[in-house]
């Protein structure tokens, strides 16, 4: 998959290139999510033998397929496809319970005028929640406010919200992240889980928040990797995680890097930490590329990927 994070070409004629290539990547990845959708809906019409684990497989496929076309668009910046092909967004259920938060201006008076402030309405906006073990529904009530002076308006300001223009609040998506990778709970079944809460949430829908969700923790994940490296020594390991191969039935083994930071056995009150880095494969590039610009001592087995990074001179070896 092209790496969109990289620099932008700037001559005119080479970033239309570039663009057309990206969204030929896009439609291919759409292309996929259609095949793998089809090929599902053939494996649950026959659910005998083996098929549940080819289910299964297919389903985080589609999974994954789903929320890489959702950062991709992201990056891009590209409009949203097309209505008939979006999941409809559908009201948030009555049985769920509300809790309003009225959001009012702090002043009484006319900011233009000094007149006495009459209501004229309200904005209502309602942010789907979780708090454990249930939904809630925050209404945020904003009073709309003229002046019987001048007839100046005013109104309180919404609050920044994770998505803009979302409904999932802070808790619900965190619970949504939490359970998928700290839990390793699949996004369809997910759905499933609050389809019996008598919310349907589509698999797309979660798919798209995970998606929005990792651009916000970007910031942080980066502060953890200066935090890490900035160390004068780190440990460092790997282990081999599966990782899905669409369209050959099978999966890949692949590599989760970890690079730590602790200095309390040296009496020091740094905060310790953990970096973690993907790779689809053990080449000794990788840890190169993840070290490029550490200077110090490193703590790690005899995997020879990390004698080569010793060979550099930048880092040096502990046994």
């Amino acid at each position: 998959m092209l790496d969109v994070a990289k620099s932008l070409p700037e001559d005119p004629e080479e970033l239309r290139r570039f663009t057309a290539l990206l969204l030929a990547e896009v439609k291919s990845l759409a292309m996929l999510i259609e095949k793998l959708r089809h090929q599902l809906a053939g494996h649950r019409s026959r659910r005998f033998g083996t098929s549940s684990e080819t289910t299964l497989q297919l389903q985080l496929a589609l999974e994954a397929s789903e929320i890489s076309v959702a950062k991709m668009t992201a990056k891009l910046q590209l409009p949203d496809e097309e209505d008939k092909d979006k999941p409809k967004r559908r009201p948030i259920p009555d049985h769920i319970p509300r809790q309003e938060i009225e959001l009012t201006t702090s002043d009484e008076d006319c900011a233009h005028c000094g007149g006495t402030l009459r209501r004229l309405g309200e904005d209502v906006t309602e942010e789907l929640e979780y708090v454990p073990g249930r939904f809630i529904v925050n209404r945020i009530v904003r009073p709309r406010m003229a002046c019987s002076g001048c007839e100046a308006f005013t109104q309180a300001a919404l609050p920044s919200r994770p998505i803009e223009r979302g409904r999932p609040g802070p808790g619900l998506l965190a619970h949504v992240l939490i359970s998928k990778y700290a839990d390793h709970l699949p996004l369809y079944r997910q759905s499933q889980i609050f389809e019996r809460d008598g919310f349907d949430l589509d698999r797309s829908t979660l798919a798209d928040w995970v998606s929005k969700s990792t651009a916000l923790l970007e910031p942080l994940a980066d502060a953890i990797r200066r935090h890490v490296l900035a160390g004068q020594a780190i440990f460092a390991d790997d282990t081999p995680v599966k990782m899905l191969a669409p369209g050959t039935g099978k999966t890949a083994t692949a590599r989760l890097w970890a690079y730590g930071r602790d200095e309390r056995p040296w009496g020091s009150n740094t905060p310790p930490a953990n970096l973690y880095r993907f790779s689809p494969d053990r080449k000794g590039q990788h840890p190169k590329d993840h070290l490029a610009d550490y200077r110090g001592w490193m703590h790690a087995d005899g995997y020879a990927g990390f004698e080569d990074i010793y060979r550099s001179g930048n880092i040096h070896e502990v046994a």
